[in-house]
């Protein structure tokens, strides 16, 4: 008890040199609050003959709390995994423009919902929507915050209590437990199944839609998984044809969607935008931040009409993309109008990057490290898109000691990498290291390899 005794009070430590440079920094409250949590913890934990440690243990002890109170749980990393759309690691990094728009536009007023023509409100929709027509030839455009919330948009606004067909190979489940059964039960559309699991016929489709009152018609795209053998399934011109005959719109949500043919890459096809718009589709929706290189979003693009509806239900202003998102988006899209999508937008960069230069930078690293071996490999698309592909890469593979604690180490400096490891190997992929990360990420390697005891 008399031990205790010796236990600083708050005011003694407030008036400490260090604890003024604190208070400067993170603020008299918030400094006063780490102090207190500190002395709370000597108090609670003191135990019968020990010492109270010395003011200046102490103070670092606040300084560390401090530090850990306000450090950001969302951080930038660098990502070596070679998985190009890392969904855990936010997806499609901006360009270089995009970021620049969004620091523009966060750092001033903007014309929002300002028509500067006339001088009065307007409408936020009009952002992006000009070059989404002229790139995609759609009639009409509408941004969301991402594209689950586009389809229970599309679904609550178009077809509520009222029956969608959509083929049992298409009851699809995404990451983080959206299920298209339960977007629909959400919005009150009424599923109505028809084909099989593995195989659907267009007859399927002519049956449901002469003999029930259908009031849509939807395609999903199966983004992140393959059904492979005995399997069929009509083209989605087919299906919008005998739709259309029965008076039935087509909605084809296409999870990721591309404006540019993977295929070029040496990767499968993935359905474009394009060509869900030429095959007669009335409304189709994608995300913004997978293959299209942008920020999160969702997109719907189509009829004129059936967009203008969506624009009009409440809904719509609870999932609308915000100044940030908009201005991101517009960015990107200007990309592909001008035609420099890859080589301003990262994640086409990495996809087209060709395998010799990867090889080159690779080589390089090795030769900065003074260690590691270069190895064949193969990087990923990831973002639930093109499931099962894969591009020939180079891997740096590092035969280190420990390499479960090089990892570790490697996720704890700032900022943090993140590599994979392989036949008990450390591996970090070129493909998607930024260039601008590159010098960074071999200080962490040699730092963290050094520190680490064989």
């Amino acid at each position: 008890m008399t031990e205790l005794r010796r236990i600083p009070s708050v005011d003694q430590l407030i008036k400490t040199k260090p604890v003024e440079v604190y208070i400067d920094t993170y603020g008299r409250s918030l400094t006063v609050d780490a102090i207190r949590s500190v002395l709370n913890d000597v108090r609670s934990h003191h135990a019968e003959g020990d010492s109270i440690p010395p003011e200046k243990k102490l103070i670092q002890q606040v300084a560390n709390r401090l530090a850990s109170w306000t450090m950001p749980t969302l951080q930038p990393v660098i990502n070596a995994t070679g998985v190009i759309l890392h969904t855990n690691l936010g997806r499609a990094p901006l360009s270089r423009a995009s970021i620049q728009a969004v620091q523009e536009t966060a750092s001033t007023y903007s014309t929002l919902e300002y028509q500067l023509e006339l001088g009065r409100r307007g409408t936020r929709s009009i952002h992006a929507e000009s070059y989404l027509r002229q790139l995609t030839g759609a009639d009409g455009a509408l941004v969301v915050n991402n594209n689950a919330a586009a389809v229970l948009l599309i679904l609550t606004a178009l077809a509520k209590r009222r029956k969608v067909l959509i083929p049992r190979s298409q009851l699809v489940e995404i990451g983080g437990g959206f299920r298209i059964p339960d977007v629909m039960a959400q919005s009150g559309a009424k599923l109505f199944e028809v084909g099989t699991t593995n195989r659907v016929h267009l007859d399927d489709y002519e049956d449901a839609l002469r003999e029930e009152s259908i009031k849509l018609v939807m395609r999903a795209h199966r983004s992140n998984f393959q059904i492979v053998g005995f399997t069929s399934e009509p083209a989605l011109d087919q299906i919008v044809s005998v739709s259309h005959r029965a008076g039935v719109p087509v909605v084809d949500d296409l999870g990721s969607g591309s404006l540019i043919d993977t295929a070029e890459f040496g990767l499968g096809h993935e359905p474009m935008v394009q060509e869900s718009l030429s095959s007669g589709a009335d409304l189709v929706c994608f995300s913004g931040d997978k293959l299209l290189g942008g920020p999160q979003a969702g997109i719907i693009l189509g009829q004129r009409e059936l967009v203008d509806k969506l624009k009009k239900h409440p809904l719509a202003r609870a999932i609308r993309a915000d100044k940030l998102c908009l201005a991101a988006l517009s960015a990107t899209l200007l990309h592909y109008l001008k035609s420099e999508a890859l080589t301003e937008i990262p994640v086409w960069i990495m996809i087209s990057e060709p395998l010799e230069r990867i090889k080159e930078r690779g080589t390089r690293w090795i030769e900065v490290l003074g260690r590691g071996d270069l190895i064949p490999g193969e990087s990923t698309v990831g973002g639930g898109s093109l499931p099962g592909e894969t591009l020939p890469t180079w891997l740096v593979a590092l035969s280190v000691p420990h390499p479960d604690k090089i990892l570790t180490g490697l996720r704890a400096i700032q900022p943090p990498v993140i590599a994979r490891l392989e036949q008990d190997q450390v591996v970090v992929d070129p493909r998607t290291v930024l260039a601008e990360q590159e010098e960074q990420l071999l200080t962490s390697l040699q730092s963290v390899i050094n520190t680490i005891p064989s």
